[in-house]
């Protein structure tokens, strides 16, 4: 790629980087890299921004990299997303590793999320790689464990990068910007009883105990509702005794319960509600994943309105929880169709997902 000092739309350079994105796509689809079993597509994608010459740093299965002209006086956005997938769905009628193209669609685990978003971006970093005046610095990450929350994943690179001042994560949003999106936690809810015979009057049956507590959870309502992200939602998920036979009264119940929750609530005061309610002992397996959400007022948000861009709140959580500085979340693909059997994404969302990236920034850059 050649240097410019002007920003300029470049449409050899973007049709050049909209083909060799499907093509990286192709090859990670065809590369299992499940959570924290992403070694051999990291391997991958820092391959081709070698091929690229671009210089890469690693941690573990996360792969970053710098604009050249990279100015420490200058702010710094993030291009993040990840390429770890979750397992594939039983209902696959595709092979989930082969990729495959048929009309208009790219199938295959992982092309939607995020692999759309993925290509996308780093294409979009490529785009404006080697330019020598833009108004601030642009930092790609490919970022492993966003499928589990993982500790060995965004969490691990982002102390080791100059400091952000704002980004844009990749996640599948219709290409509309989800300016918001609801926090995480997950409960361990466990009720204790007294085990006995189930044939005799003995016993406590710790799951008859528990029995409330999920009424309570399937029926109560938190007061506050954001207009971005809705009502605070609690779905009991798991349930579970520690028998392995029919005829043991349980000594012990847990549930695990999903919580989102709106921008309007803290995790503590939710948690401070709950055990007010159930008879039982809770305990969140993490507090990092909290709700988020970027003003209005933005540049980045401003440069998508300017570009006719919608903005939503998402009840989906990714590693945007985990960022501590505003962040959109955006890219091509569609939710509904994450974790789904012969998960797809269309072609024509891939070469549009890297011409809305390159406007959104050119925007910001012009200021129009």
């Amino acid at each position: 790629m050649s240097q410019t000092n002007t920003i300029q739309n470049n449409s050899a350079l973007i049709a050049l980087l909209q083909q060799e994105a499907k093509q990286l796509l192709e090859k990670l689809i065809a590369t299992p890299s499940f959570s924290k079993e992403e070694d051999k597509t990291a391997d991958l994608i820092q391959a081709y921004l070698h091929q690229k010459k671009v210089k890469t740093e690693r941690k573990k299965n996360n792969i970053w990299a710098m604009n050249t002209h990279y100015d420490a006086k200058k702010p710094t956005l993030l291009l993040n997303s990840h390429h770890d997938t979750v397992k594939p769905n039983k209902g696959f009628t595709l092979d989930p590793f082969t990729p495959i193209e048929k009309e208009g669609k790219l199938f295959g685990l992982g092309s939607n999320d995020a692999g759309g978003c993925l290509v996308s971006l780093i294409a979009t970093f490529l785009y404006y790689y080697e330019y020598t005046n833009l108004p601030f610095n642009i930092i790609l990450v490919a970022s492993a464990e966003e499928e589990i929350s993982g500790h060995d994943g965004i969490e691990v690179a982002l102390p080791l990068l100059p400091k952000i001042d704002f980004g844009i994560v990749g996640e599948p949003t219709i290409l509309e910007m989800a300016i918001a999106e609801r926090g995480l936690l997950v409960l361990d809810v466990v009720a204790t009883g007294k085990s006995g015979h189930a044939a005799r009057e003995e016993g406590e049956s710790a799951l008859y105990k528990m029995l409330p507590t999920i009424e309570w959870f399937k029926n109560y309502e938190f007061e506050k509702v954001s207009e971005l992200l809705g009502k605070v939602k609690m779905t009991v998920t798991v349930i579970e005794t520690e028998n392995k036979q029919h005829n043991v009264v349980p000594s012990s119940c847990k549930i695990v319960v999903d919580v989102r929750v709106n921008e309007l609530y803290t995790f503590e005061e939710i948690l401070e509600t709950i055990s007010k309610h159930v008879n039982a002992t809770v305990t969140p397996r993490s507090l990092r994943m909290r709700s988020t959400s970027i003003a209005l007022d933005h540049p980045l948000i401003q440069a998508g309105k300017a570009l006719g861009k919608g903005y939503y709140g998402s009840v989906t959580t990714s590693d945007k929880a985990l960022m501590p500085f505003p962040t959109l979340k955006m890219g091509p693909g569609n939710s509904a169709r994450s974790h789904t059997a012969d998960e797809f994404i269309f072609v024509k969302e891939i070469e549009e997902g890297i011409n809305t990236y390159i406007q959104l920034i050119d925007k910001m850059i012009t200021h129009e």
